[in-house]
C-alpha cells in the first residue's frame, strides 16, 4: 500500500504541535493551544477529501469517509483518537528524531545525554530491529500518545479516499482534546457521531487489542486541623500537615500501591497533596479491575484516614469520592463481534492478534458505557509520558493496515 507511506511525515508534522492539556483548567478544551492542531486536522481532512470535516465549540473534530459499497446493511463504525499530550512532561518544542533501521543498540538523546533509550530496559525493542524508530531528543516527551493514532487514521482515511474500490461502509473519524486529564469524553455527542461501535487507536506493541481496563475512582481525603502562631500555639494548634503525613505512612508499603503491583493487582495511588496546618489534602488515585474492588479499597483508605485523626483531638476528617470510568470489559463482553473483527484485522495485517488488559484507561472505557463499544487498538505507542516516548515507523504502517482491514472485514460480514 503505497498510500502507507505519508504516515510517518504526517506524525512527524503532528509532534511538532505543543497540545499539552491541563487538569488544572476550567476551560474546554483545558488549553487553547490544542485547538490549533484541531482546527488544522479538520482543513486536512476536508483537503483529502472529507467533505464534512469540521471542529464544533468544544474542539471535536469529525469527519465522514463515505461509503463505497453497494450493500445497505453495512454499520457505520468509528475510529477515534486524542491529540493533547500528558501535563506530567514538557511537550514544547519537541524534536523528533528518527534512528533509521535500529540495530538493537542504546539509543542516547542528544538534547540529554542521560536519556538512554536501551534495550535492556525496554523488551520490546526486541520486536523491531531494522525498524526505524522515532524519539524525542531528551527534554520533552514526544507525543506518540497519542498523534500516532492521529497520524495513522489520517493516513488510512486518505487511503480510503484513494481507492474506491475497497467496499466498506460508513466510516466515522473524531479527533479529541483532554484524554490525558480524564475529559475527553465529557461533551462527546454519541448519537451524533452515529457509529455503531468505534476503534480506538491509542495502544502501544504491534497487534495488541485491548478489551479491558482498570476501573477508577478518585478519592480525596482532607484533613482538618487548626491553626495559630506558632510562638503561642502550646496546647493549641492542630497541624493537619502531620495528621496527612501519618495517613500516608498507614498505606500499605508492601502491597496495593503502583510500585508493588502488576498484571491484574489494583491500587491506592497518593499523587497530590495540598498542604497547609489548617486544612491539608490528599488526593488518590484508586484502580481495580473488578469494579467492586473499588469500594473495598475506599473502605480501607477511609479507616486509615480515621485512625489517623485518632491521635490528634479536635482534628477531623472528609473523604470525597469521584468515579473516573469503569472496566470496557463489562461492555465489550455484550459485543463480541466488534473484538472479533479487530483481532481479525490486526491477523490480516500480518502480526498475531494479542489480547491485554490495560492498567489504565482511554476514551473507549468511557464510550463504551456511553453506548458506543470501543476497544483500543494498538498505535505503537511506547513509554508513555516519558522523555523516553518511542515508536516504530513500521508499527504504524501496520495500524493504517488494520484500519482499513476493519472497515474491510465490517462490510464483508454485513
Amino acid at each position: 500500500m503505497s498510500e502507507i507511506v505519508p504516515v510517518l511525515e504526517r506524525f512527524l508534522r503532528y509532534v511538532r504541535y505543543d497540545t499539552q492539556s491541563d487538569e488544572r483548567s476550567t476551560t474546554y478544551p483545558s488549553t487553547e493551544k490544542q485547538l490549533v492542531l484541531l482546527r488544522d486536522l479538520a482543513a486536512e481532512l476536508r483537503d483529502i477529501g472529507l467533505s464534512d470535516a469540521a471542529i464544533d465549540e468544544y474542539g471535536y473534530v469529525t469527519a465522514t469517509i463515505p461509503p463505497t459499497t453497494r450493500k445497505s446493511t453495512v454499520p457505520t463504525i468509528g475510529f477515534i483518537a486524542h491529540v493533547d499530550t500528558s501535563p506530567e512532561m514538557p511537550g514544547a518544542n519537541v524534536r523528533p528524531i528518527v534512528h533509521r533501521r535500529y540495530d538493537g543498540g542504546d539509543l542516547v538523546l542528544p538534547d540529554d545525554p542521560s536519556a538512554v533509550l536501551r534495550l535492556a530496559d525496554n523488551p520490546p525493542l526486541a520486536e523491531q530491529l531494522g525498524h526505524d524508530i522515532v524519539t524525542a531528543s531528551g527534554t520533552t516527551l514526544l507525543g506518540a500518545d497519542n498523534k500516532a493514532g492521529v497520524a495513522e487514521i489520517v493516513t488510512a482515511a486518505a487511503s480510503l479516499i484513494s481507492h474506491p474500490e475497497i467496499p466498506h461502509g460508513p466510516v466515522r473519524i473524531a479527533f479529541t482534546p483532554d484524554e490525558e486529564v480524564g475529559r475527553g469524553t465529557t461533551h462527546f455527542d454519541v448519537s451524533r457521531f452515529g457509529a455503531r461501535c468505534a476503534y480506538t487507536m491509542d495502544g502501544g506493541s504491534r497487534g495488541e487489542v485491548e478489551t479491558e481496563t482498570f476501573s477508577a475512582d478518585a478519592m480525596t481525603v482532607t484533613f482538618h486541623g487548626f491553626n495559630t502562631h506558632p510562638g503561642y500555639a502550646k496546647g493549641r494548634m492542630i497541624n493537619a500537615i502531620k495528621i496527612a503525613a501519618d495517613f500516608v505512612h498507614r498505606l500499605p508499603a508492601d502491597r496495593l500501591s503502583p510500585e508493588t503491583t502488576d498484571g491484574h493487582d489494583g491500587f491506592v495511588h497518593p499523587y497530590v497533596v495540598q498542604a497547609g496546618v489548617e486544612r491539608t489534602s490528599v488526593k488518590l488515585l484508586i484502580r481495580d479491575f473488578r469494579t467492586e474492588g473499588l469500594k473495598e479499597k475506599e473502605t480501607l483508605v477511609g479507616a486509615l484516614a480515621r485512625e489517623a485523626v485518632v491521635g490528634y483531638a479536635g482534628a477531623w476528617v472528609e473523604t470525597v469520592v469521584e468515579e473516573s470510568y469503569r472496566n470496557m470489559k463489562e461492555v465489550l463482553d455484550r459485543h463480541a463481534e466488534v473484538v472479533e473483527c479487530a483481532h481479525e484485522a490486526v491477523r490480516r495485517a500480518g502480526p498475531e492478534a494479542r489480547t491485554r488488559a490495560i492498567r489504565g484507561g482511554t476514551d473507549g472505557s468511557r464510550l463504551s458505557f456511553m453506548g458506543l463499544p470501543a476497544p483500543n487498538v494498538f498505535a505503537g505507542e511506547h513509554n508513555f509520558h516519558s522523555r523516553l516516548e518511542w515508536v516504530s515507523a513500521q508499527d504504524m504502517e501496520k495500524a493504517v493496515e488494520v484500519i482499513v482491514n476493519l472497515c474491510r472485514i465490517w462490510e464483508e460480514r454485513s
